[in-house]
């Protein structure tokens, strides 16, 4: 007979009774990750077997996830070549995108501190990667390009669409956040998204990690001076690249808001449980 094991289920009873639990996707966690040469099939089978639920999905208030692959192909798509996000530009080939309830970030990060220090003294932390962009992120906002109809950004994880652009802006001073928000949000996204395969673009804003995060997880650059935004395509990112992403580091650029795209990267979805397109890396 097994021992029983104290999961304080008493206590889950009382938080379930308190706090927000909207829908909305309040936070993100966004975390670009490059496994090491000859690690490829190992890394990508301990984070779908396992971490993707133990040291995700099965956290309190992180409702929604979905990982990314880059093939080598799409890699040597990515600008600009010389980037403040990942050197080389290419680096990161896996990125991997979690949705965490409005309200919940505090709650949700004591929990992922507390796993993932449990994680690493269980050798079930995969220590052969490296964490080329990782970060947690507030929402700041959401622009469609179908208006009301169509699938919501709490939808946008689940929806099977076919592809993913992670663009990253930076700004030259904390102060010109606010400008280049405005402008991404009033006029750049709504004229980029017309016509275009991307149905949505989530816009967040990145938030430090806590100083007791695991060691092999930098802390977060840019917190008062970058936007990160996620373009949700409808088509595969080859198909619609030079069209309508390769022109748009110059337009934001040319825009007099002092910002500068610091990575501009497509992906495809994985498919869980295979290692489809883990040949393709290099």
């Amino acid at each position: 007979m097994e021992e029983a094991t104290d999961t304080r289920s008493e206590t889950y009873a009382e938080l379930a009774a308190v706090g927000p639990y909207g829908v909305r996707p309040g936070h993100a966690l966004i975390t670009m990750v490059e496994p090491h040469p000859g690690h490829e099939y190992a890394y990508n089978r301990w984070y779908e077997d396992d971490h993707y639920y133990a040291g995700a999905m099965a956290m309190p208030w992180m409702y929604a996830g979905r990982r990314w692959v880059a093939t080598r192909d799409l890699q040597l798509l990515r600008y600009p070549e010389k980037s403040a996000v990942t050197e080389p530009v290419t680096a990161g080939c896996y990125i991997s995108t979690y949705w965490v309830t409005e309200g919940r970030y505090d709650d949700h990060m004591k929990w992922t501190v507390g796993i993932n220090k449990r994680l690493n003294r269980d050798g079930r932390v995969y220590q052969d990667r490296t964490h080329v962009f990782t970060a947690f992120q507030d929402h700041a906002a959401t622009v469609y390009r179908d208006g009301a109809a169509g699938p919501r950004d709490f939808h946008a994880l689940d929806h099977p669409y076919a592809g993913l652009v992670v663009e990253v802006i930076d700004v030259e001073q904390a102060g010109q956040r606010d400008g280049l928000l405005e402008w991404l949000r009033s006029r750049h996204l709504p004229k980029a998204l017309a016509g275009s395969p991307a149905a949505m673009v989530t816009v967040f804003r990145p938030t430090p990690l806590p100083g007791d995060r695991m060691t092999y997880v930098k802390q977060v650059e840019g917190v008062d001076t970058r936007l990160t935004l996620l373009w949700f395509l409808e088509t595969d990112p080859r198909e619609c690249w030079q069209r309508h992403f390769a022109g748009l580091g110059e337009l934001v650029a040319g825009a007099g808001l002092g910002a500068r795209v610091e990575l501009m990267a497509p992906f495809v979805p994985t498919v869980p449980g295979t290692d489809r397109y883990v040949d393709q890396l290099r």
